[in-house]
Parts: C-alpha cells; sequence; structure tokens
C-alpha cells in the first residue's frame, strides 16, 4: 500500500467483490482499506507493540456527541477508570497535517477533554499535552509509552 514512518506488522488483507479490506484487531473485522485506514492500523499496532498501549483500553471509532451531532474519533485510548485520556487523529500520507487538522481533533476534544492529542499521517507523528488549569497545550518531541500518561 505506502511505506510508513511505523514498524510493519502482520496485517491480513482480503479482497471481496474487488474491494480490498483489511482486518482491525480492535474492532474484530475486516474494514475497507483505504490510506487513512492502513495509516490507522500501523499507528495501533505501534501504541500496542512499541509504546506498551493496553489493546482492551483503545478504541477505534468511537462515538461521541459534538453539538448534537454524531461524530467519530478515529482512536480514543481510556484509562483504568475508563475515561479518555487520549484522541489520536489519522490521516492519509498524502495528507499534510495542518492548522485544520489540529482544529478537527481539537474541537473533538471539546466532548471528551483528554489529556493528550495525537496526530499521524504514518509519515509524521504529532503528540501534544493538554494542561486545562493552566490553558496550555505544549508539543511533545514524541509519543509518549503508556507509563508516562499516568
Amino acid at each position: 500500500m505506502f511505506a510508513l514512518n511505523l514498524p510493519d506488522y502482520p496485517y491480513k488483507i482480503r479482497t471481496i467483490d474487488g474491494k480490498r479490506q483489511l482486518f482491525d484487531g480492535l474492532r474484530h473485522k475486516y474494514v475497507a482499506l483505504t490510506p487513512e485506514e492502513w495509516v490507522r492500523q500501523h499507528f495501533v499496532n505501534y501504541l500496542i507493540t512499541i509504546k506498551g498501549y493496553p489493546p482492551e483500553r483503545l478504541v477505534n471509532e468511537a462515538q461521541i456527541r459534538l453539538n448534537g451531532l454524531v461524530r467519530r474519533c478515529d482512536t480514543v485510548l481510556y484509562d483504568k477508570e475508563l475515561q479518555p485520556l487520549v484522541i489520536v487523529e489519522y490521516k492519509a500520507p498524502s495528507v499534510a497535517i495542518t492548522q485544520k487538522v489540529f482544529e478537527q481533533v481539537t474541537t473533538y476534544n471539546w466532548a471528551l477533554r483528554v489529556r493528550y492529542l495525537i496526530v499521524s499521517n504514518g509519515l509524521v507523528n504529532y503528540c501534544c499535552s493538554v494542561d486545562y488549569e493552566a490553558q496550555r497545550v505544549d508539543f511533545l518531541s514524541d509519543i509518549p509509552d503508556y507509563a508516562q500518561l499516568m
């Protein structure tokens, strides 16, 4: 599909009626193989295998209500109390990570109020921490390991 700056993993692809599908281990089903989905599956694998994120606390396509509308966050990590802790937004490798992308994930955060926001197109990754008391957002040099989030 696309070469990414993420570790490869033993993904499963199948073709049904001429359409390629990729297995999503979190949703336990095959989904349409799009460039964004390719990034999502590689990034989730990276979070689990390299950064130590527990798969049972990660949800792909997490539904939220925002201004009376149902929206979906690409991936959300929940803490031990099942409170949202991280929102991850994915873009296709051909999509530049711009201010508009950050505005999208920030809008989702109005509903969830997480401590960390991550954006990735599989080539570049950005992570920031949100300090609500100080009303400040700080960009981090790397994606934190799970143990660092607590």
